[in-house]
């Protein structure tokens, strides 16, 4: 494989490109699963294929359109549902999970119609459903950077403000924490990470790649800046040993990484038993230091 990455460039882009997937969605992830939002992604996904849905006929009814990149339309779309999301939980703020399942059944939905208005599923699809090596170009490569650089930007810059928000959002409410604007920074990043990876993961795995890393290093991690390393790692080890895999044996990509990521997450359940209670004794200390 890794002579083949340097004779082809459509492996150079699919691996560059998985590559900095692996780092932004268990970053973010790690923040997701700690505030149970694990689904969220789902939902964004489905919006996301609406959005990239209506693009694809887009293209087919307008000429003019055929230039478009039906991946913008769809991080557009990713972006507006996770702002509905936000909006939802402080409508229902004492069933906020309902804002998950509402945004999730109307993606879906609109990606139904605009598939049948498409005159059915077409190959460019099925790469986003599922993820396609040979279908990440260049610009795909750049938007994964760009998105990259975003997440770690703003993970550096507001680290303490999330972690407040992640396991005290009252606290944080009442320390003045801008709650709002990070709610809003946070939520438009996981859109665009989400939209950004569907090329290599799919629609349909990517919310996988950022939960199954997140749960093995809970496992092993003694703190939260430990569950956050080894999630990061175990997402470039499931995304560099898929890829891998995907090549020599000839497999489709998204769902082996998504299966290494298993692996992964099956040797963490195996470690000594104990690592998620230190790691919940380790929060603990962390929020009496901080009081």
């Amino acid at each position: 494989m890794w002579e083949a990455i340097w004779q082809y460039e459509f492996l150079r882009n699919a691996f560059v490109a998985g590559v900095l997937t692996g780092f932004t969605a268990p970053l973010l992830g790690v923040f997701i699963v700690v505030r149970r939002l694990s689904l969220i992604a789902d939902a964004l996904s489905h919006v996301t294929l609406a959005g990239i849905a209506a693009g694809l006929l887009l293209e087919k009814t307008i000429p003019a359109a055929a230039s478009w990149n039906p991946l913008y339309i769809g991080m557009g779309f990713s972006v507006v549902g996770a702002l509905f999301i936000e909006k939802l939980r402080a409508v229902y703020r004492h069933y906020e999970e309902l804002a998950i399942p509402i945004v999730l059944s109307s993606g879906l939905g609109l990606s139904v119609i605009f598939i049948s208005m498409a005159n059915g599923f077409t190959t460019d699809l099925f790469s986003y459903l599922f993820g396609s090596v040979s279908a990440v170009s260049r610009a795909d490569v750049w938007t994964a950077f760009a998105v990259a650089a975003a997440a770690a930007m703003v993970i550096l810059t507001f680290y303490k403000e999330l972690f407040l928000l992640s396991f005290d959002e009252e606290y944080a409410r009442v320390s003045g924490v801008r709650t709002t604007l990070i709610h809003f920074l946070f939520i438009v990043l996981v859109a665009l990470v989400i939209a950004a990876s569907m090329r290599i993961v799919g629609v349909l795995l990517i919310s996988s790649l950022m939960t199954l890393p997140v749960a093995a290093s809970i496992r092993i991690a003694k703190s939260f800046k430990q569950v956050i390393g080894l999630s990061i790692l175990f997402g470039e080890l499931a995304v560099i040993a898929g890829l891998w895999a995907a090549y020599e044996l000839d497999w489709a990509p998204g769902g082996t990484i998504v299966i290494a990521a298993v692996v992964i997450l099956l040797f963490a359940l195996g470690w000594k038993r104990g690592g998620s209670d230190e790691y919940r004794r380790s929060v603990a200390v962390d929020e009496r230091e901080r009081i």
